[in-house]
């Protein structure tokens, strides 16, 4: 298994995605309830006196598997913005799609020497 990191950066890259999401509605990220939801169980969980805290590590891999869920799904939207099929391409679209130029002939298409 991968180390998880600190529960703090874990938090900040929840807090992160919140904002990405709540920006398409143009609401402010602590005004939502999962903001409240996740503070108040990072607050609940915090480090204690005890040398193995399992309540508390057993919430920062649930938190660290919901920020890696929040980024797959923004990253996956992006994606399929980008590459969505918009119906019939150009042969010019599809080759810059993937980074290719087509050859440039002289005299346009139909030109013959």
């Amino acid at each position: 298994m991968a180390a998880l990191g600190s529960p703090a950066r874990t938090l900040r890259g929840l807090l992160r995605e919140l904002r990405y999401l709540n920006a398409a509605t143009g609401r402010h990220y602590r005004d939502t309830a999962a903001y409240r939801y996740l503070m108040n169980a990072f607050r609940a969980h915090r480090v204690t006196s005890e040398k193995l805290c399992r309540a508390q590590h057993e919430l920062h891999f649930q938190a660290a598997t919901y920020l890696c869920l929040l980024r797959s799904i923004r990253e996956h939207m992006a994606l399929h913005q980008e590459f969505h099929g918009k119906g019939e391409r150009s042969v010019e679209e599809s080759a810059g799609l993937v980074g290719l130029k087509l050859p440039h002939q002289p005299g346009g298409k139909g030109w013959e020497p």
